[in-house]
Parts: C-alpha cells; sequence; structure tokens
C-alpha cells in the first residue's frame, strides 16, 4: 500500500567519522576506517578493544556525552528551519549512563547529580533546545531504536498530528556496553568486519543522527522517507532467528508501505553488525526477499564507523539520503575475504552508480527489527491523513503492592490504596518455573501482567507489544554494574546485561506469547505508558490485536538516586498494569483512546531543578506575576482542554482520575485549576496517585481501574456497585500533560 512520503527537511550527523553530513560520507566514501582504542573513558582490562568513538572536544560541564551528541546532531538538522518542531521522536538505549557509572563507583548518594540519567531525559533536553511544544517521545527498542523513532514521526506527519517532527537516534559509550558486549564475547579485537568470513564480532560505537521531516510537497530534488516496517523475532533475548523471518518480515512491511519492490530497490543498507549470527540472518531474510539471488548492491558502514546501538538506524538513515543526493555507494570497509556461506556479492570498492531508493535495515536485542525506505518521493495522488484507531478492551490486568489483578483491582475499587513493593514469589507464582528462572524483577511483572490479561501461550498471541516502563529494569542494571565494580572490570554478566535493555521486558513478552508483530518500548519519568498507547494509535490498523502496558519496579537501592518522586518523598510504589486490546472500537466491549499528550517544557525545568528542594519553588508556581513560560503552561492546558472529547467535559465525563506526581505536585495542582476552570468540569475528581502510589507508569494502573469500573462483566455491589454510566477520563498533570478516556460500551466514537 503506498502512502504519501514523508520529506527530509533537516540533516543532522555526529559520529567516529566525523562532526558532520559531509565530513562523515566523504570517510565512508573512502573506504578509511575511524575505529581506535577508546579515550574518553579508560578500561582497566587491557588489551582495550577497538571502537568508534567521537573524537571531538568533551561535553561542557556536567552535560551527559548523549545529551551532548544529540544537540550537535538536533543543531544541524535544524539549522535551516524556521520554525521549532511540533514533536520530537527519539531512540535511546544509554540516557546518561556514562556519567551515571562514574557516579556509583564514586559513592554518590546526592540525587541532583543523577538528575539527566534517565534514557528519557535526552528527549526532554532537546526540547529546551529546539523549541518544541509537542509530543516528545523516547524509543528504547535496543539497536533498532533510532530506526523506530523515525517510522513512528513519519506517521505522526501522515496521521496529520504533526507538520514538522526531529527524529533520530542517539547514544554514547559507556561501560556498561563496552563491557556488556564483550562479556557476550560478540566484539571483534580487530575491529568490525562485516560479512567477512573471518569476521568475529561488532565494535561498540557512539554518535546521534537525526531527520527534521516535514509535510511540504515534495519535489523532484527531494529525498524522503518512503516506507518503514517493524517486527519481532520472538525467538530469543540477544540472538537473531537463525532463518531471518523476522528481518524479512519488517523489510517486507517497509517495501509494502512504500508501493515498492525489493528489485526497484537501488542499494540495501546492511545492518551488517559483523558478528557471525547476525551477518548470516540478514543475509537470510535478504534471500527470503529474492529467492533467486539477485540482489541490490549492498553494504554495511559498521566496519568504518562501529555499531553505535540507538544512534545506527538513524545515522544509516541519514547516510541512506546522502547516498541519494551524491549517487555513490559506501564500500564495505573491513570485509577483505567475503563469505561465500552468504551467497552475497560484495564490491569493496566505493563507486558512482544512479540510486534513487535505498532499504536501510535495523535490528536489537529482543527480536526487535526495523527496516526502512528512503529516496526519491514517488508520485503519489493526495491522500487525506489516516485515521488513527480507537482500542476496545478486551481484558486487563493491575499489579501492586498489595499483589496480583484480583488483590489490587478490589483495593482500588473500594477506595484503598495499593502502593508498596509487590512480593517477588507472588509475582511469578502463576509462572512457568523454567520461564522464570533466571529473570528478575520487571519481566517477571511484565510476563505476571500479560498472563492475567489473557495473553499467555494457551491463547492466540496478541498481533503487537507496547510496553512502557520509567526506568526500565533496575535491578539487572544494578547487579550489573556492581559486579563490574567489584570485580575491577574483569566479570561482567551476560544475563545482566541481556536484561538490563529497557526492551528486554517487552521481549520476553514476545517469546512468550509468540507475537511477531510491532514490538515497541517507550520510556519516560512519567508518560511512558501514555507514550506507548500513543505508539499504538499511529501503527495498528482495524481489526489488529496487541497488549499495551507500562510497569515499573521500585529499586531499593536506583530509585532514591533517579526517581524525582522518590526524592520528593514519596514512598516506595510499583507495578503496573495491561490491556489486551483489539483495534477499533466495538459496541459490546468498553474503549481506550489517547487524547492529547504534550510536554511541558516549565515541568521540564522543574526536573533539571535542585531536586533536594522539597517545595519545588511554590513562589516560581505562584498566579502573580506571570511570566511567558506560566503562559504558554496555561496556554497548554488550554489548548488541551479545547480537544473535542474535553470541551464538553462536565456532560462527558462521570468521573475524572488525575495523576499528580510527588516531584512537581504544585506545578499539577495550578494545571488542574486552569483544567478545571477551561472545561467547567465539577464532576467528582480522585487523584489517583494518592492510591496506586507514585511511580513512572502509575497512569496505566489508572487506565485498568477505569477499565475495570465501566465493565459491565464485574459486578460486585458490595464493592463497587453497577458500573460508571459515563466516561471517564484519565489525566496526567506535571511535566507532561496528557488525557485518556476510557469508554463504557455502546458509545462508538
Amino acid at each position: 500500500m503506498s502512502t504519501v512520503p514523508v520529506c527530509i527537511a533537516g540533516m543532522g550527523l555526529i559520529c567516529a567519522a566525523g562532526d558532520e553530513s559531509e565530513r562523515v560520507f566523504g570517510t565512508l566514501a573512502a573506504g578509511r576506517s575511524a575505529l581506535a582504542p577508546p579515550h574518553h573513558f579508560h578500561p582497566r582490562v587491557t588489551p582495550h578493544l577497538p571502537v568508534g568513538e567521537v573524537a571531538q572536544a568533551t561535553p561542557p560541564g556536567d552535560l551527559p556525552r548523549t545529551h551532548w551528541l544529540a544537540r550537535s546532531a538536533a543543531k544541524q538538522a535544524m539549522s535551516g528551519a524556521a520554525a521549532g518542531p511540533d514533536a520530537i521522536v527519539l531512540g535511546v538505549t544509554t540516557g546518561g549512563m556514562a556519567r551515571t557509572e562514574g557516579l556509583l563507583a564514586a559513592g554518590v548518594t546526592d540525587p541532583v547529580a543523577y538528575a539527566r540519567h534517565a534514557v528519557g531525559s535526552v528527549a526532554q533536553d532537546l526540547v529546551a533546545q529546539t523549541g518544541c511544544r509537542g509530543p516528545v517521545l523516547t524509543i528504547s527498542t535496543a539497536c533498532s531504536s533510532g530506526a523506530v523513532a523515525l517510522h513512528l514521526a513519519a506517521q505522526l506527519i501522515r496521521h496529520g498530528l504533526c507538520q514538522r517532527v526531529l527524529a533520530g537516534g542517539v547514544d554514547s559509550l559507556c561501560r556498561l556496553t563496552y563491557y556488556g558486549f564483550k562479556s557476550l564475547q560478540l566484539i571483534d579485537p580487530a575491529g568490525a568486519r562485516p560479512l567477512c568470513a573471518e569476521r568475529g564480532g561488532m565494535s561498540v560505537a557512539e554518535g546521534a543522527g537525526l531527520l527534521l521531516l516535514d509535510d511540504s510537497p515534495p519535489r523532484p530534488e527531494s529525498v524522503a522517507l518512503l516506507g518503514g516496517g517493524l517486527s519481532c523475532d520472538a525467538y530469543h533475548g540477544a540472538k537473531p532467528h537463525p532463518e531471518g523471518l523476522g528481518a524479512a518480515a519488517a523489510m517486507r512491511a517497509a517495501l509494502n508501505e512504500a508501493g515498492l519492490r525489493l528489485d526497484q530497490i537501488d542499494y540495501v543498507n546492511l545492518h551488517g553488525t559483523g558478528t557471525p549470527d547476525n551477518d548470516r540472518a540478514e543475509a537470510q531474510a535478504l534471500h527470503r526477499l529474492a529467492p533467486t539471488g539477485d540482489l541490490p548492491p549492498l553494504s554495511s558502514i559498521k566496519g568504518a564507523v562501529g555499531h553505535s546501538l540507538a544512534a545506527a538506524g538513524a545515522i544509516e538513515a541519514v547516510i541512506a539520503a546522502l547516498v541519494v543526493h551524491q549517487q555513490h555507494l559506501p564500500p564495505n570497509t573491513g570485509c577483505s575475504d567475503p563469505d561465500p556461506e552468504l551467497a552475497i556479492s560484495i564490491d569493496p570498492s566505493p563507486r558512482s552508480r544512479p540510486i534513487q531508493r535505498v532499504l536501510s535495515n535495523s535490528f536489537g536485542f529482543g527480536g526487535n527489527n526495523a527496516a526502512l525506505v528512503i529516496g526519491r518521493p514517488i508520485a503519489s495522488a493526495s491522500v487525506p491523513p489516516a485515521d488513527m484507531p480507537c482500542f476496545t478492551i478486551r481484558g486487563y490486568a493491575a499489579l501492586s503492592g498489595s499483589g496480583g489483578s484480583e488483590a489490587t483491582l478490589k483495593a482500588l475499587l473500594a477506595g484503598a490504596p495499593v502502593g508498596g513493593r509487590a512480593d517477588l514469589a507472588k509475582i511469578s507464582a502463576g509462572l512457568p518455573a523454567g520461564l522464570v528462572r533466571r529473570l528478575k524483577r520487571l519481566p517477571r511483572m511484565a510476563l505476571a501482567l500479560t498472563q492475567a490479561c489473557g495473553c499467555g501461550p494457551d491463547g492466540a498471541p496478541p498481533g503487537a507489544v507496547y510496553l512502557g516502563t520509567g526506568w526500565g529494569a533496575l535491578s539487572e542494571t544494578n547487579d550489573f554494574l556492581n559486579r563490574l565494580f567489584e570485580s575491577e572490570e574483569r566479570f561482567p554478566s551476560p544475563m545482566d546485561f541481556i536484561g538490563s535493555v529497557h526492551n528486554a521486558a517487552a521481549g520476553q513478552v514476545a517469546l512468550w506469547t509468540g507475537a511477531t508483530g510491532e514490538n515497541l518500548t517507550t520510556t519516560c519519568p512519567y508518560a511512558a505508558f501514555e507514550q506507548a498507547l500513543m505508539s499504538a494509535h499511529l501503527l495498528q490498523q482495524n481489526g489488529s490485536s496487541l497488549v499495551l502496558m507500562g510497569v515499573d519496579e521500585a529499586h531499593p537501592q536506583l530509585r532514591p538516586k533517579l526517581d524525582p518522586d522518590a526524592v520528593a518523598g514519596a514512598p516506595p510504589a510499583e507495578g503496573g498494569g495491561a490491556l489486551r486490546l483489539e483495534a477499533g472500537a466495538g459496541q459490546e466491549a468498553p474503549y481506550l483512546r489517547l487524547l492529547g499528550l504534550d510536554y511541558c517544557r516549565h515541568g521540564a525545568t522543574l526536573l533539571e531543578r535542585d531536586l533536594s528542594e522539597r517545595d519545588l519553588s511554590e513562589r516560581d508556581l505562584s498566579e502573580r506575576d506571570l511570566s511567558e513560560r506560566d503562559l504558554s503552561e496555561r496556554d497548554l492546558l488550554a489548548r488541551l482542554a479545547r480537544t473535542h472529547a474535553l470541551a464538553s467535559a462536565s456532560q462527558r465525563y462521570g468521573l475524572v482520575l488525575a495523576g499528580l506526581p510527588a516531584s512537581c505536585r504544585a506545578l499539577a495542582e495550578r494545571q488542574l485549576r486552569v483544567w478545571r476552570a477551561a472545561t467547567g468540569f465539577d464532576g467528582p475528581l480522585i487523584d489517583y496517585r494518592r492510591h496506586t502510589g507514585d511511580f513512572a507508569t502509575a497512569a496505566a494502573l489508572a487506565a485498568v481501574w477505569a477499565a475495570a469500573m465501566v465493565d459491565p462483566q464485574r459486578r460486585d455491589p458490595s464493592v463497587v456497585g453497577d458500573p460508571f454510566p459515563k466516561a471517564i477520563l484519565i489525566l496526567g498533570l506535571g511535566a507532561v500533560v496528557s488525557a485518556m478516556e476510557v469508554v463504557p460500551m455502546a458509545e462508538v466514537p
């Protein structure tokens, strides 16, 4: 199915080969390798392995390296723009980890020092740098993150939600990734040699690639994002499917969206990491798409710049655009003797040739696959913005400090609090022992929610998995770093490394249920669940099935350092919610819909303040002497209030569940007053975090609570009485302003 091309209006690139697009492309075209031993951090274990390190000056002050790389690429991409972006979509896996490692090793406990640790904080930082006022999404799907982010950004434009979106990926080198891949024996001491018969692994790298995408009418000289495709192997946490099934599915989906066949592609930019398994699986996938063996020219650039993880797919999207602009193919640097087993023809020398369209692949841990088609726009008739489906609720489950789904919902429906930490044995009680034997807290929580909402392996597998998490797998991250420090960097744990990536839990859900469709993990300290729901709205089509969840753990050592709510004095809380959904609203069941998601610039400023100030400066939040920044907050809430569903809030909603985070409660309370005044709503309102506890994805638990309240099948008059006859609104306030609604059956929008 052909879709409207999304034009590339600006590009930003920084990696080991240089700090701007043309310089990087020149290095690649010349076949030079930029791999070398690391300099910005000094591994204790020798010999030092080659990496793709950015050689430019170090970041100013205490700005983490990832944030600095993102700023550099964003400045380039936005250099010719007349206005800031309407949205930011960023793929990231490391966040502020490089800085956090040093702080933890030094025993620093001051939470102010960790204020930019969160993976989602990189996108937050770009909000202030670019003036973005709309949705901000952070995708963390391991090494496919940057490509997934670009695909989502294109959908924001195709759905008519945005005109300009800044999107891509960024990651920096750190000990966790350097030693993590080393522990898996996936690094080639000689440097990455993709497709080579004697290849021995990858080279870890860093960098950033960002594209400014817009909805301007394409011109003949334009380069556009023509299509994208996602899939999940559902095969292994760290290995690709050996037959390339998932990779082939992603490529096929990207070609279908672009309205193209493989024989209409002029060049394939391979994921090509240089690991034996990855290169072999990717070759198998290509042969599935071209069974006759007639493949376009192809190469991998990772022998020149290394594998920059979340940034790789975005960096290679920039390179793909440059290939079309320059009409020049980069060589497969590092490969002197192509592996005959792959049955792929490789031209080791750079060459010029006509190039109209490029297929670019990115694959990651958890079996996450993404493919993009980039090239000259294809002539097409004007297509109206695509409709976004609502989601019929087919099942739901909850998890909290009170226990599993039944215990949690019984308490919430009775108005009782459910905060605290869950009992790990109880979390795992209904799961197969062999499944959870090596899994720690977060993946067990995700699997328990999956089973409880009816998505276990005994039923039909969901088509897709969408998971939001504020902090990811803290137990695995903590244990990996502790072992690394205690062993003086000699004995890192490969299992903890595999489990430490944010998307590991969603990967386990796909592996257990057999879900081979989209597998997305979104992350943000406040709105990760809402980001996951927005992603599902953008990607799902009527009739498709999915499991949507938000989940977080309250790690006793890391939460007090990292989580602003904990710093503000909120007691430990964890858990989440899961919903089994079908795209499209039906008459016979309630439905869920996201109404709005806006980033609050003032909230970002608060998060970067001295978090030791418990009152978060009421003076700055007063109604008097409103600054321009405060006025923008009023506009943000008024804009949200003017959306179709909220304009008649006093008549539409029987109840509002409002989330007021402890870390910016004063701001959230003021926002709530503005919203009430704008909508005229004077009905019942529950501050849901007083019941769920303060944790990043408490909104997921609130959504399940709302689903239970309107569920006609859940009739227990002694606890809750009859289901709510009206819709329930779920407001997220503070640093991010969001709105979701859960609507009883029979009301189809």
